[in-house]
């Protein structure tokens, strides 16, 4: 049976939500819910829980996740980093813009459907206080071109209140993650005006929010998310996305009875072309025209597809998870040259972050020389040099610093009081290291320097000990 060409002359030319004159269409989408509904249901609580639990959880009585650039202090897991640990938060996120490529590549944006914020807050959040206060689509769109009447204003009153006190929520969530749980509750519950900059921010962050997930919604998606752009450079046709098997959906026609077989038989596909699958995207796009930009890989379609399949006694799986290749030759993705590419350096990032955690000092000890002095020669025959150090405390404990130099004949002599570093600041002191002058065999000699805490040496510093040139 010949297979009937999927119409792309113009899909691609213009966006599924605006009109040809540039207005926008309101999109209603239709739900249903289905097995990936329901996994995604789950998934999205999972991470909503972590989401608004994680700034509540401390250890050592720090937050487990805090992203303070004001201070320029982050901390990942418990473990604070300073801007001295600026490479391990680069490696970082180097490794996370490679794992995202990485799955982009054999798994297409499942990302956005299945784990983004704007995803999980717009469907499972703001869209279920929707459809439980308006109602399902149809009801939705016939209250919108209703007038105003008294139920339609208490609808939408309560609805869009509703709506402030979730973008309110999410906004104190995200400051938690800026500032931490304790700053946040002091703004909440001391005086107002005492904290104008942080009720500053968390009325914008509201606003933001509301905006974008009552007015704004799949245009972040479409318009302001680059990642939909880019998905277009990361696919190839051996990658897994949410697509429609035209060979065995085209052509397209209504589902003939036993009757109207006997009278009339129309070779035809699966498909019937109930347009169910347009119905339930929350962008307004027909999969069946092929991966788009717009598609955030929700698995909706799926679901939709696979209930009606159900009804015409069909098999599931017209709109299933594949790749074009295999839907075209019917084979199943393949380890190939691009995914070992990304995997190899993948794991090489992920080996050298692992190394370079594993091996982060808590303290970070800086020893210089002082600027514009050379060395000073002592009348007990010894040479001496002034160094100046800076110890920073990773740490959440407090820790007394001793310095030990491995040199034989020298020594090491403060000045001032012995260093102690608080939790997370940095410590300043100066020293002199004196060497007799007959153990110095050349004008610049390279020394190393031990830093002790409680009886344990925690760093190493080498720098450079002058002296007379002999």
């Amino acid at each position: 049976m010949k297979q009937a060409k999927i119409d792309t002359s113009n899909y691609r030319d213009h966006l599924s939500n605006v009109t040809e004159t540039g207005k926008r269409i309101w999109i209603y989408p239709r739900i249903v819910i289905g097995n990936f509904y329901k996994l995604r249901t789950y998934f999205s609580w999972l991470l909503l829980g972590l989401l608004f639990g994680l700034p509540l959880i401390e250890v050592d009585g720090h937050p487990v996740f805090l992203f303070n650039v004001i201070e320029r202090k982050f901390i990942f897991w418990g473990v604070t980093f300073f801007p001295q640990d600026f490479h391990l938060v680069a490696i970082g996120l180097l490794t996370f813009i490679v794992f995202v490529i990485l799955f982009t590549v054999i798994f297409g944006r499942i990302w956005c459907g299945w784990a983004c914020p704007q995803t999980i807050f717009m469907e499972m959040l703001f869209r279920k206080v929707e459809v439980l206060i308006e109602g399902d689509h149809n009801a939705q769109r016939r209250l919108d071109n209703e007038p105003w009447t008294t139920e339609k204003i208490w609808k939408k009153t309560l609805k869009h209140s509703i709506f402030v006190l979730l973008s309110f929520l999410i906004a104190n969530t995200f400051l938690a993650y800026i500032i931490g749980k304790r700053e946040l509750f002091a703004i909440i519950l001391d005086n107002p005006l005492d904290h104008l900059a942080g009720l500053f921010a968390i009325i914008i962050f509201t606003a933001v929010f509301y905006f974008v997930f009552a007015r704004f919604r799949e245009l972040v998606c479409i318009v302001v998310c680059p990642y939909g752009r880019l998905q277009g450079v990361m696919l190839d046709k051996k990658s897994i996305v949410v697509a429609y098997d035209f060979l065995r959906g085209e052509p397209r026609g209504k589902k003939q009875t036993a009757e109207e077989k006997e009278k009339a038989p129309v070779a035809h596909g699966s498909c019937i072309d109930c347009k169910i699958c347009v119905q339930v995207c929350p962008t307004g796009i027909d999969i069946r025209n092929g991966t788009q930009l717009e598609c955030i890989g929700c698995t909706a379609c799926i679901d939709a597809c696979d209930e009606v399949m159900d009804k015409i006694s069909e098999p599931r799986g017209l709109i299933r998870y594949a790749s074009q290749e295999g839907i075209e030759q019917k084979t199943k993705l393949k380890f190939n040259f691009r995914i070992a590419s990304y995997s190899f350096v993948l794991v090489a990032l992920l080996s050298v972050l692992a190394y370079l955690l594993l091996t982060r000092n808590i303290v970070e000890t800086t020893i210089l020389r002082a600027p514009g002095l050379t060395y000073q020669e002592n009348k007990n025959g010894s040479v001496s040099n002034l160094y100046n150090v800076q110890v920073l405390n990773k740490s959440y404990q407090t820790m007394p610093i001793q310095l030990k130099i491995n040199q034989q004949n020298a020594q090491i002599k403060m000045i001032g009081k012995a260093i102690i570093v608080q939790p997370g600041e940095v410590a300043e002191s100066s020293f002199f290291i004196e060497i007799p002058n007959k153990s110095l065999t050349d004008g610049s000699v390279k020394i190393e320097i031990e830093v002790i805490s409680d009886g344990k040496v925690i760093d190493h510093v080498k720098t450079k000990f002058l002296g007379p040139i002999l």
